[in-house]
């Protein structure tokens, strides 16, 4: 299944899931798990089938020797878990009638029967009870939909629907959501920071378990093997609880998720154990209790954050203690990413005497600013800090990496942000420079423009289709125009067909010549999808990618002014010219002719667009490091030494106050300049177009009303 048929099905489900919602007036907090429910049950049946031709057959022969295990021991072996028959989604969707909770929750706990501790009490029983009173239809309308995903869909697959739906149902609950969903794309860029390619992964702060199924994808992604890792989580919030544990079943995840309160609960004796750490902790929290944890190693190595002066039994911010837990809870390799509010970076008292200690052992490695409304939940300007344990015998010992990646980020609407794949591979390839790591970056370069390549390759076919069309389209409508040349027409058309100078037009309706790149190149010396590991080399290529690109936008111009004029001459044959049941309009292929043209020229400005867009991407990491190296770039990075950190900036960890700002945003390219202000200038002509047929409209109507 590739990425668009996924998206495709990852809509179609959802909105029919969310009709479903509306039609029984339900609330999302009441809907999620439910529904997550049924997708793991449409898991499991997928994934069971696969497995089952060999554990039956692993049963039949063993069967009455000594070896002889029951059906659902063997299951548990080769699949993680036995699927009774009462739980066979086919079963569920062809029960008749519309009473489904009772056979639902019967399925569920028919599966958990036979599951480790860990895994009792997950999946969702009595929830489909009151969906079931609000409207009978709804779980069989579900059950119907979820259907649609295909029987070898594999768990990637299922994960990533899973994932899906938990970052829509999080969306949709606002604050709440926020508690346990951290976006997909800040969890990714965590984990392309820190690696965790194997060990022990430690969240106290879990959530749904998103950080874990990020590091599973990268996992996979870069070819290593998904039993390295050994994930623990811990989450307060019981519901949560549930859904990272079913999140661990549909991704195959070992590990442990527990129900504890990490200020008080430490169920994992986590100081210093863990290889990674990976959070997304509440913010600002101000109850936590000094007693609480003034006698726990894991809060108090570096400092308390205590109001001074002050003898209450209360902690100022949580926010530290947090810090703290993430930094003891690591081994003496190990590596941290979490998220902050930006207010941290520069926290005065006790928690500036806990960041100096922080600081001065070594293990800051990297601080990000965010973009704001990257979370679902509120606007609050964000920061990700970075650990890792190694650094200290490094020559980065001394250094810290400053990214400002506020102007980084593509806007999903008007509320939300996220980072592109590419953003975050962009992002997490100026850090790999910083540490050394020139051979990853080129290896990025590569990979952008094979798919520049790839998707240059699309283009010329588009164009010839769209090129086609044009001609055909022109060729009918000239036809028609002369064989109906004698017809009779109402007097009020023929006279908008002489105030538009149809038939003249038509008549002399010519191609647009498009202008040539003006830019000579030399000839490249090899196939550009065998560009070498060589910056001399792929800037060479990124030049010929980047004619192509100014090419494609000269040609486009060209074929859309057509398109364009071809298609303002069939809305007016269309209103003006054609006969009322007219055969000859049909015979010509004129009908819906102007949705086919437009389709074309759509499809033709998607391949151009797409090509541009790696190109981008590539002048976006080109320009910035030249020549495969890190250096300073003002408004975007900045390695600060420890003169700098803590002599100059007295500690700071604000990136903003190391990176300085660009005088000129000079933060996107040319040709990112240039396709903002034609979007624009799209939409300004759409709105005065609206603008003109309101105010034709208005005129009209006033002189009814006067000559009635």
């Amino acid at each position: 299944m590739t990425n668009e048929q996924l998206k495709q099905l990852e809509d179609k489900l959802w909105n029919s899931a969310n009709a479903m919602r509306a039609h029984g007036g339900l609330k999302a907090s009441d809907y999620a798990v439910p529904v997550l429910g049924l997708i793991f049950l449409k898991f499991a049946e997928n994934k069971y089938s696969q497995h089952e031709p060999a554990i039956l057959n692993e049963y039949q022969k063993d069967k009455g020797t000594r070896m002889e295990r029951t059906i659902q021991e063997i299951a548990l072996a080769k699949c993680g878990f036995y699927l009774p028959d009462n739980a066979r989604y086919e079963y569920l969707l062809k029960l008749k009638g519309n009473k489904r909770a009772e056979a639902l929750r019967d399925a569920m706990k028919g599966i958990e029967k036979y599951q480790d501790a860990k895994f009792q009490d997950v999946l969702p029983t009595e929830a489909y009870f009151g969906i079931e009173k609000k409207k009978d239809d709804i779980l069989p309308e579900l059950l119907k939909s979820f259907s649609d995903i295909p029987k070898n869909a594999s768990g990637d697959i299922f994960g990533k629907i899973y994932e899906y739906f938990l970052g829509k149902f999080a969306m949709s609950e606002g604050q709440k959501g926020g508690e346990f969903f951290t976006p997909t794309s800040v969890v990714r860029f965590i984990v392309e920071v820190i690696e965790p390619y194997k060990g022990k992964i430690y969240d106290p702060a879990c959530g749904s378990g998103g950080m874990f199924v990020q590091s599973a994808d990268f996992i996979a992604h870069e070819g290593h093997d998904l039993n390295d890792i050994y994930v623990y989580g811990q989450e307060y919030m019981g519901e949560t609880v549930r859904l990272a544990k079913m999140n661990l079943l549909v991704h195959n995840l070992r590990g442990e998720i527990t129900e504890a309160n990490s200020y008080d609960s430490d169920p994992y004796d986590s100081y210093g154990k863990f290889d990674y750490v990976m959070a997304n902790p509440p913010f600002n929290v101000k109850s936590v209790k000094e007693s609480t944890v003034k006698n726990d190693k894991r809060f108090y190595e570096y400092g308390l954050p205590k109001n001074k002066g002050k003898k209450d039994d209360k902690i100022s911010d949580a926010n530290y203690l947090w810090i703290s837990l993430f930094a003891t809870s690591l081994n003496k390799n190990g590596r941290a990413g979490f998220v902050m509010p930006n207010s941290a970076s520069d926290a005065r008292n006790s928690e500036y005497d806990i960041r100096k200690n922080i600081v001065d052992s070594g293990i800051v490695d990297c601080m990000v600013s965010m973009p704001t409304n990257m979370f679902l939940t509120v606007t609050l300007p964000a920061t990700l800090w970075f650990f890792d344990k190694q650094k200290v015998h490094t020559d980065r010992k001394d250094k810290i990496l400053f990214l400002d990646a506020r102007n980084v980020y593509n806007q999903i609407d008007r509320a939300h942000r996220e980072w592109t794949t590419e953003n975050q591979q962009n992002l997490a390839a100026i850090v790999r420079l910083y540490r050394g790591e020139t051979d990853r970056y080129l290896q990025l370069i590569v990979s952008y423009i094979k798919q520049a390549n790839e998707a240059e390759t699309k283009v010329a076919p588009a164009k010839e289709a769209l090129d086609q069309n044009l001609e055909t389209t022109l060729k009918s409508l000239k036809a028609y125009i002369k064989e109906t040349k004698d017809a009779k027409r109402t007097p009020s058309k023929t006279k908008e067909l002489k105030k538009a100078d149809f038939f003249a037009s038509a008549e002399s309706f010519t191609k647009t010549k498009p202008k040539t790149n003006e830019t000579v190149l030399n000839n490249i010396a090899h196939p550009i999808e065998k560009t070498s590991l060589e910056n001399e080399a792929q800037l060479e290529v990124a030049r010929h990618l980047q004619w192509n690109v100014t090419q494609n936008k000269l040609d486009r111009d060209a074929l859309k002014q057509d398109a364009n004029k071809l298609l303002e001459l069939y809305k007016i044959a269309d209103k003006n010219l054609k006969l009322s049941s007219d055969k000859v309009w049909s015979n010509q292929n004129l009908v819906k002719a102007d949705k086919n043209l437009e389709e074309a020229l759509q499809n033709y400005i998607e391949a151009t667009e797409q090509a541009a867009y790696w190109v981008t991407n590539i002048h976006w990491l080109q320009t910035r490091f030249p020549e495969a190296k890190y250096k300073d770039v003002v408004g975007l990075c900045k390695m600060a030494d420890k003169t700098e950190y803590v002599d100059e900036q007295d500690y700071s960890l604000n990136a903003g106050r190391y990176v300085g700002i660009v005088i000129e945003d000079d933060s996107i390219t040319e040709l990112e300049f240039k396709n903002r202000i034609e979007e624009k200038l799209i939409k300004l002509n759409n709105l005065n177009n609206i603008s003109r047929t309101t105010e034709e409209l208005i005129e009209s109507n006033i002189k009814s009303l006067l000559n009635a």
